[in-house]
């Protein structure tokens, strides 16, 4: 079974204990794929590549960067969410209650000395898709590490409006 729609979210990504915080507000198009698993593909509005000038910090971002698209596979059981498209890095994460997971960063870049793509773990706390027959929110605890070192805990919340 595949059926779609179109339905304005909000996508938000939070840090518990560092301060790093992200929200997304766009529409997306939402997928069934059976019973309880659902694809939702999303164009991150424009952003500008800006960085802070040291002669004139307040000037304003000039090129926009190409969209970002961001594919997010979910169930009540895992979540997978890949973005591509941004010419400098992509990434992949993989997410399973009470598991760890792989979070994969991939770099574009000229250099032969940068390695051209990471992987941290995650270990995910909570996991939560709720709202029948279609999604209306899904919740994701996780904490990110590298080797022995916590990287944080991070709280990613979808919001599918109808």
């Amino acid at each position: 079974m595949l059926t779609h729609s179109r339905k304005p979210v909000s996508l938000s990504v939070i840090s518990v204990d560092l301060p790093v915080r992200s929200l997304i507000e766009t529409a997306a198009t939402l997928y069934q794929r059976d019973r309880e698993q659902f694809h939702l593909l999303l164009h991150e509005p424009e952003i500008f590549d800006w960085e802070p000038n040291p002669i004139s910090p307040e000037t304003p971002p000039s090129t926009p960067q190409k969209p970002r698209l961001l594919w997010l596979e979910v169930s009540p059981y895992r979540a997978v969410m890949t973005m591509q498209g941004n010419t400098k890095y992509s990434y992949r994460h993989l997410w399973q209650k009470g598991m760890y997971g792989i979070s994969r960063y991939y770099l574009q870049t000229d250099s032969e000395t940068v390695p051209s793509q990471f992987r941290l773990r995650n270990f995910t706390r909570n996991l939560e898709l709720g709202g029948s027959p279609f999604p209306e929110y899904f919740r994701l605890e996780y904490e990110l590490w590298s080797d022995k070192l916590q990287l944080g805990r991070y709280v990613l919340s979808l919001d599918i409006h109808h």
